[in-house]
């Protein structure tokens, strides 16, 4: 007997459908969904957000000397006129360096925040890994399991699958 649902899906789209939900999941705070799809999520959203809470102060805090372009009031580029070795003018971007405090993981984190990775995909425009180790984390740190919920909706119209929402708690 196998350990999860197939879904009637050959193994990369269940996987592929899976971690998206469960990006979704984290990215939203809930989604609808069919109940036995619901049921792999919940397993695979509570395995990483008790990871995720075991993992979050397991950091230290580092020094690091970063160069960025220097910026004016407007926050534009400042440039400055060079001559290159052949005669020609070009414009150059001023850089500045500083020294800021940026969180270094420690190998334990580091491997949890690689074994998240599989199973979540990555977006774009948002960290999924901040949101997890940062705001998720902490608000599930006192709690032990059952970071999840299955509410149960009506059936869907086209095919009569029982529908549910998962959500965060």
């Amino acid at each position: 007997m196998a350990g999860t649902r197939k879904l009637g899906k050959p193994t990369d789209q269940r996987v592929a459908m899976l971690k998206t939900q469960t990006t979704d999941l984290f990215l939203n705070g809930k989604i609808r969904t069919t109940e036995a799809r619901a049921k792999e999520v919940k397993a695979i959203a509570d395995s990483i957000i008790a990871l995720a809470i075991k993992e979050k102060d397991n950091f230290e805090e580092v020094e690091v000397k970063v160069v960025k372009a220097k910026l004016d009031n407007k926050g534009h580029k400042v440039t400055e006129k060079v001559t290159s070795k052949n005669g020609k003018e070009y414009l150059k971007v001023v850089k500045e360096e500083k020294m800021e405090k940026r969180q270094k993981d420690l190998p334990s984190r580091l491997n949890a925040r690689r074994k998240i990775m599989r199973k979540v995909n990555k977006v774009s425009n948002t960290d999924i890994m901040a949101k997890l180790f940062g705001e998720i984390a902490t608000k599930y740190a006192d709690r032990q399991g059952g970071y999840t919920r299955i509410l149960k909706c009506e059936n869907r119209r086209g095919d009569n699958a029982t529908e549910v929402i998962l959500e965060l708690i």
